[in-house]
């Protein structure tokens, strides 16, 4: 069975580690539940992985959600999330895809996980497909290839509009505005209608805006995948 590596923030909260009164974050639920429904019902498997390895929080516990009731409720899931790889014990060639998640606690550990970076270049250097939704293109903002160039130089990317953190209160909270670095390293950011569904592809890499695209993100990694390594 041909494997896909979920990466989750270790993370848990919106600012800095030593920033007590930051509000909690984590893992966004619907950023994994929905794409690993997708994924996992075409006949992938899924492993999770994290910076640091080990129990990682939840976001958007939204359990309304009967995608994210039946995750959370699945005890084998749940313990995947609570029990993640670290990078040193993950081979990048057992997988064909790497899917970062997001949840805005990414924003203060993705970009500076050389050990992912590196997971994930392999990945996609060994023709396989590379994926973020979201806050999880910060894990693309510092990832690049073994010529050196950023992997987002020259793409179409989505992720999380200044627009959409200004209407959620954080422009001033993250560390950067994650479409403008993604821009900085080349990238063409491609934004849509804040919180409507948006997925973006462009070469193997799938990119989505928001929460709302995470299935899409998922739907359209899949005729990438059947012909990936």
């Amino acid at each position: 069975m041909s494997r896909i590596l979920f990466v989750l923030t270790s993370h848990d909260r919106k600012g800095p580690a030593d920033a007590a009164d930051a509000a909690p974050s984590g893992f966004y639920l619907s950023e994994v539940s929905h794409p690993h429904k997708v994924l996992s019902e075409a006949g992938y498997a899924v492993d999770f992985i994290s910076p640091r390895g080990g129990k990682t929080q939840v976001d958007g516990l939204d359990l309304n959600d009967p995608v994210n009731a039946a995750f959370w409720n699945t005890p084998a899931l749940r313990a995947a999330t609570e029990n993640t790889l670290m990078p040193l014990q993950v081979d990048p060639d057992a997988y064909v895809a790497i899917f970062y998640a997001g949840g805005h606690a990414t924003m203060w550990d993705f970009p500076d996980s050389a050990e992912l970076a590196a997971i994930a270049a392999r990945i996609y250097e060994r023709g396989g497909v590379v994926a973020a939704v979201c806050h999880g293109p910060a894990g693309l903002v510092n990832l690049k290839l073994s010529d050196g160039r950023y992997l987002v130089d020259g793409k179409d990317v989505a992720a999380f509009t200044n627009q959409e953190e200004r209407a959620v209160g954080l422009h001033d909270v993250v560390p950067f505005l994650l479409a403008d670095v993604l821009r900085e390293r080349g990238a063409r950011h491609v934004p849509a209608p804040d919180f409507q569904a948006h997925v973006v592809v462009s070469d193997r890499l799938v990119t989505g805006q928001n929460p709302a695209s995470a299935a899409g993100v998922a739907g359209a990694m899949l005729p990438l995948l059947a012909s990936a390594v």
